[in-house]
């Protein structure tokens, strides 16, 4: 692109801000020149309201930012990425929407709403042809484009190769999901060390329904949801980053274990072909061994952009088990709206 496209923040100060704002930092395409908080932080310089948490530095030239106030729905930018939590963003997106601003949602408010994109790049691209009936339906200049749940993004990623080439019919996951998923300061270390924290219901029904919209079809105006089941277990534990799956498989047509291994290592899709910025190339990363992937190990693998899978074998119950891991910060919230962002941006369907 000949000149960054100028990109603003809502949420700047959360745990989920700040990964936009580290991604986003030097960015090829994307420059920050808005950032959005609360009340208490509006009027003020970033750099002096912001508990940053992150171990690489806060850029300067971002510190120097003043805050803007989120709730007045005003922004210079015209494309905005949301990290606000859901109960805000029920009210805050539709009125930026409204006034004509992109919003890339990281939250879960509009993930399932019937005119709303629910999109991981490799997956569903085609999905973000919903956005005029979308703007046509709700009277917006501007639309809503939904990443998906951080650990459904990372199943979606595993899942996605097999379904193309051997048809996914049903999936079994259990989580172990990093302690950075519940945001900053999260959970309290007394509840979560020497503990393993079963997650809430409605994380296992995100987990049960988001894939089966994502890897659906987009057919007359409409998303026809994937024939396929899942059932989810999900827990949090005392890992700071990437979350763990534990994956079992039943698949429409037979498959050998180098058959899957090579479904795993071809899959190649629309994002690296055209390269990118934020995509990882590989998508999907393959270790080898019993003891692999783990977070300390993995969770950056792609620029912690890639889904890493390992420990592929024969499953008693249904056809093939596997684990898998990714990073629920990264690619799982933030880097997974930004390659939305980048795919609109390659398009030209950010002017």
């Amino acid at each position: 692109m000949d000149k960054k496209i100028p990109v603003g923040i809502i949420g700047a100060t959360g745990a989920v801000g700040q990964r936009f704002i580290s991604l986003l930092a030097d960015h090829p395409w994307f420059e920050i020149t808005d950032l959005l908080a609360s009340e208490r932080s509006a009027g003020q310089r970033y750099g002096d309201v912001v508990n940053w948490i992150l171990p690489d530095p806060l850029p300067a030239r971002v510190a120097d930012l003043t805050v803007r106030q989120a709730d007045e729905g005003r922004a210079d930018a015209r494309v905005l990425f949301s990290a606000l939590p859901a109960s805000q963003a029920r009210a805050l997106e539709p009125l930026f929407a409204s006034r004509g601003h992109y919003i890339f949602s990281n939250a879960s408010a509009f993930r399932m709403a019937e005119d709303v994109p629910l999109v991981i790049t490799e997956v569903n691209p085609d999905h973000l042809d919903m956005i005029p009936e979308q703007q046509a339906r709700r009277g917006w200049d501007g639309f809503i484009v939904c990443n998906a749940n951080c650990t459904t993004t990372h199943l979606v990623g595993a899942l996605h190769p097999l379904h193309l080439a051997f048809g996914v019919t049903k999936a079994f996951v259990a989580t172990l999901q990093a302690a950075s998923g519940a945001g900053y300061p999260g959970i309290p270390a007394m509840d979560l060390i020497d503990n393993v924290v079963p997650h809430s219901y409605g994380e296992e029904q995100k987990v049960e329904t988001e894939p089966r919209k994502i890897m659906g079809d987009f057919v007359d105006g409409r998303f026809q949801f994937a024939d396929m089941t899942l059932t989810a277990h999900c827990h949090r534990v005392p890992v700071l980053d990437g979350h763990t799956e534990a994956v079992s498989v039943a698949l429409g047509r037979e498959a050998t274990r180098e058959d899957i291994l090579d479904a795993f290592r071809s899959y190649r899709r629309l994002p690296q072909e055209l390269g990118l910025p934020s995509a990882p190339d590989p998508a999907v990363v393959v270790v080898e061994g019993m003891h692999r992937p783990q977070p300390r190990l993995d969770r950056m693998a792609g620029r912690g952009m890639a889904t890493v899978v390992g420990r592929i074998r024969p499953c008693n119950l249904l056809d093939w088990r596997f684990s898998l891991l990714g990073h629920n910060t990264i690619r799982g919230a933030a880097g997974g709206s930004i390659l939305n962002a980048e795919l609109m941006g390659y398009w030209g369907r950010l002017g």
